[in-house]
């Protein structure tokens, strides 16, 4: 597939070294000259200096026969009007936007993006993206990660193990002796900062990170069998009130259960039109850093703080500071991948990334086949895809012990019309079932060969 990319920022990177990885045709595209070098230099792509949404431009990076345009520059606008040229001169059929103002995602306003008017087929908003995240980590706050699937009805969790786990030194086959029942499988290993595919005669030992695929209904007693203890969320403090940590607010409020939030917001603009655009949340002027803003705020007896202000360095320390005044739970927002590794040492719950976040997001429209869902997990290490398995897929009709599958590949679920079911070696899978597999990023294009049967989504 020929594939263009307007903008060689992380997100453009990370999109690139995922689609070239998988013998796709890819042009990367950016005016940052430099950017573009190291693009070339580090990935089999080529690559555009200039601006995306000119002409000229586009045609020099093959627009005419390209089947898809990721449009990621930084620009709002540059994005809409690249997807525009690209397809009213060179009637590109897939156009996919990465939009940031709220305004221009409001739903009132959807009508916008019709082919007769504004033609983007799949409109990305990180802002959103990122919300959804914490609001799925602060539902799980036993976990360090976690993402939802199947409509749902699946969960992955990543779970640090520690000294109190029940089941390490325990080979995962005996789980299942152990505990007939669970719907949970152990899909992926981070050990000594190595991401593997565990098989049934491993072992959990303490430093450990499980990330363990789980039906939702199962999710507390999973917890509970691998040492952690979910609690409820009553209080919030979130530090930062721009639209992430707006939309994260507003989402609480909006929640049965009420939960108490309160924000502290630097900017005074910001502050103000946060308070405006909520109702139960009171919204506080002033650095997150300052410790006596913290305390009003709550912050000594609070279940949970969400740093998600724009600067990495202010949400570590924010964290670190709410944790050390007695807040239970942190949750981080880091753009820099290489500042993961401090959250350990730094006694940080967990993180979010907006670039996994936004990636994740993309290739889900990138897929090949019928692949709903796609995560991306640590520094593109590993993805956990989700499809639905068609009649012709080498997949339909075969048991999974009989499926040739990579080393680095792992059935987590199957949702059948009957339910999601816990996946065996005797498990057959249907056509119509939908899978969820945790795969390597070296093994995704295998794991793909085996879920498509065309380039289907046109």
């Amino acid at each position: 597939m020929k594939i263009i990319i307007c903008g060689a920022g992380q997100v453009g990177w990370q999109i690139a070294r995922h689609l070239s990885s998988e013998r796709n045709d890819v042009t990367v595209v950016d005016n940052n000259a430099e950017l573009v070098r190291r693009i070339t230099d580090t990935l089999d792509v080529q690559g555009i200096s200039g601006h995306a949404s000119y002409p000229d431009i586009l045609e020099r990076a093959g627009a005419r026969d390209a089947d898809m345009i990721i449009a990621a520059t930084h620009s709002d606008e540059v994005n809409m009007v690249t997807c525009q040229v690209a397809h009213s001169i060179f009637n590109i059929r897939r156009k996919i936007a990465r939009l940031r103002a709220q305004s221009y995602l409001d739903a009132i306003y959807s009508d916008l993006y019709r082919r007769d008017h504004l033609p983007i087929d799949v409109v990305i908003s990180p802002e959103r993206e990122v919300a959804e995240a914490a609001l799925q980590r602060l539902a799980s706050p036993a976990a360090f990660d976690t993402e939802s699937f199947l409509d749902g009805r699946g969960t992955l969790m990543g779970i640090a193990i520690e000294g109190d786990c029940p089941v390490i030194n325990t080979p995962l086959r005996q789980l299942t002796d152990l505990f007939s029942t669970l719907r949970a499988v152990v899909v992926g290993v981070r050990r000594d900062g190595a991401l593997f595919v565990p098989n049934a005669k491993d072992q959990l030992f303490v430093g450990d990170e499980a990330y363990i695929f789980t039906h939702t209904d199962d999710m507390a007693r999973t917890l509970e069998i691998f040492g952690k203890v979910q609690t409820k969320q009553e209080r919030v403090v979130i530090i930062g009130g721009g639209n992430v940590g707006r939309a994260v607010a507003l989402a609480l409020e909006n929640r049965a259960d009420r939960v108490r939030v309160r924000m502290i917001e630097r900017s005074r603009d910001v502050a103000e039109a946060a308070a405006d655009a909520l109702d139960r949340t009171i919204v506080l002027n002033g650095d997150g850093l300052d410790a006596a803003l913290l305390e009003e705020a709550g912050i000594t007896s609070a279940d949970a703080v969400l740093a998600v202000t724009d600067d990495d360095k202010t949400n570590l320390l924010a964290s670190v500071r709410a944790k050390e005044m007695g807040c239970k739970m942190s949750i981080c927002l880091v753009n820099d991948p290489t500042l993961v590794p401090l959250m350990g040492p730094l006694d940080i719950d967990a993180y979010i990334n907006p670039r996994s976040t936004t990636v994740s997001s993309i290739l889900r429209h990138v897929r090949h086949g019928r692949v709903r869902g796609v995560y991306s997990i640590g520094d593109a290490e590993a993805e956990m895809l989700e499809a639905q398995v068609l009649g012709t897929s080498p997949l339909a009709g075969q048991r999974i012990r009989d499926v040739a599958f990579p080393e680095g590949a792992l059935v987590g679920g199957i949702l059948k019309p009957s339910g999601m079911v816990k996946p065996t070696g005797e498990t057959r899978i249907e056509e119509g079932d939908i899978v969820v597999i945790f795969a390597m990023s070296d093994d995704v294009p295998e794991v793909e060969r085996l879920l498509q049967v065309s380039i289907d989504f046109f």
